[in-house]
């Protein structure tokens, strides 16, 4: 079958890469000069089912009142006259229940272990070389408080059966060495050792290469304005070199899929949150960190990424726009150099990307009411993390196979 993919990040390029394997002609369209150059560029490097946390849960509300007002804020909210934000927002509210959160993190757990077993797959049978490390992320603790509220987290680990260690800070100490030498500024962490880290963008270029051996063929520099529908179908695609066509398309376009998919009204409920990073080469080795370490009160991520550290997090809500304001940066140095002095943060380079996130947390994969399209979008900030399972799981479907895991409750249809 030929399949048009939509998109060439982290999604799109594994997406097509599963196909290939699965026997179908593929081609992905990408606007970019190559793959991963838009929000798989430079995210932070974490690859983490045990930290796949839905932002809706109960406290959140309160909570984000207090991070609004913080110097460094883990949260900022931009005024935008976007009709699509106060929708968004309301789903996200009504999720904040300890029903909805049980829920929600129990699906992206599911997705984002089976997206693991499906990249360590991968990695033997290809030997991908992506500056990848499999020793763990410890979320990390500087107050009681947060110390105290794990125990929530800690109740749906267990029921998933994903493995952790609860630490006192000389635990964290032994799993991170370097945070010896700030001890006094956190009281203990949550480590979860089956978590790994990578270069998002050293893959995804890697694996392109991978597909292309496979027969996929990548359309770089070719917009897409729109998608065209008729009697329950796509029929085409619109796109800067003409129309195309194709027997299935799959629509992986992140942020913006919402935005193609309002032309044949489908209703995506899926919304741009800006992330921004620091990456920097390490100088001092004694500083830096063995793996990831997750600053839970900055909303954070520290990761080591072979000689270099990648500062990555922050939540900015307010449209499209991928600027860089100084204030960001500040956070993110403030960050590091708490916790990580290893290197020259005012040398290193700043970047934003926007996250395609949805209301509960988990990504949207499955079919649409179009016979031929489906959807592999809205991974929010776990993208590299479930990019893996959410590929094979919809290659699996489009190919008429059951997938190892349950998608049903993946679909668009749960909204």
């Amino acid at each position: 079958m030929r399949v048009a993919v939509l998109g060439a990040g982290v999604i799109g390029t594994t997406t097509a890469y599963y196909l290939a394997k699965a026997g179908h002609e593929v081609t992905v369209y990408e606007r970019q000069p190559g793959p991963a150059l838009e929000t798989s560029f430079a995210n932070a490097g974490e690859i983490s089912p045990g930290y796949s946390t839905p932002w809706a849960a109960p406290g959140i509300p309160l909570k984000a009142v207090k991070w609004l007002l913080m110097r460094h804020a883990p949260l900022i909210l931009r005024p935008t006259l976007d009709p699509h934000l106060l929708p968004w927002i309301v789903s996200l509210l009504a999720n904040c229940t300890s029903a909805a959160y049980a829920r929600n993190k129990s699906r992206m757990l599911r997705i984002a272990g089976y997206s693991r077993e499906c990249l360590i797959a991968l990695r033997e049978e290809t030997g991908i070389a992506y500056d990848h490390r499999s020793q763990g992320t410890v979320q990390l603790f500087r107050m009681q408080k947060q110390l105290d509220h794990a125990g929530r987290d800690i109740e749906v680990l267990s029921a998933d059966g994903v493995p952790f260690e609860l630490l006192d800070r000389d635990g964290v100490a032994r799993a991170e060495p370097a945070l010896a030498a700030v001890k006094d500024s956190f009281v203990g962490g949550l480590r979860l050792p089956l978590d790994e880290t990578g270069d998002c963008y050293l893959f995804t270029n890697a694996l392109a290469k991978i597909a292309e051996g496979l027969g996929v063929r990548f359309r770089y520099g070719v917009s897409i304005s729109r998608i065209e529908a008729e009697a329950g179908t796509v029929s085409g695609v619109i796109t800067s070199e003409g129309r195309i066509a194709a027997d299935h398309y799959v629509l992986a376009l992140g942020s913006w899929s919402p935005v193609l998919g309002r032309a044949i009204g489908l209703k995506l409920p899926v919304y741009p949150v800006k992330g921004y990073s620091l990456t920097a080469p390490i100088t001092n080795e004694t500083r830096a960190p063995v793996s990831t370490v997750l600053d839970e009160t900055y909303k954070v991520a520290l990761t080591r990424l072979g000689s270099r550290l990648r500062v990555g997090g922050m939540a900015e809500i307010g449209g499209y726009s991928t600027d860089l304001p100084p204030a960001r940066r500040d956070t993110l140095e403030h960050v590091a150099g708490s916790l990580f002095p290893c290197g020259d943060l005012k040398a290193a380079a700043y970047w934003s990307g926007l996250r395609p996130m949805t209301p509960d947390g988990t990504p949207i994969i499955g079919a649409t009411r179009y016979a031929n399209l489906s959807l592999n979008t809205g991974h929010g900030t776990l993208g590299w993390t479930m990019a893996c399972g959410s590929a094979r799981a919809l290659s699996d479907l489009i190919s008429g196979r059951t997938p190892d895991i349950e998608t049903a409750d993946l679909s668009i249809d749960r909204y």
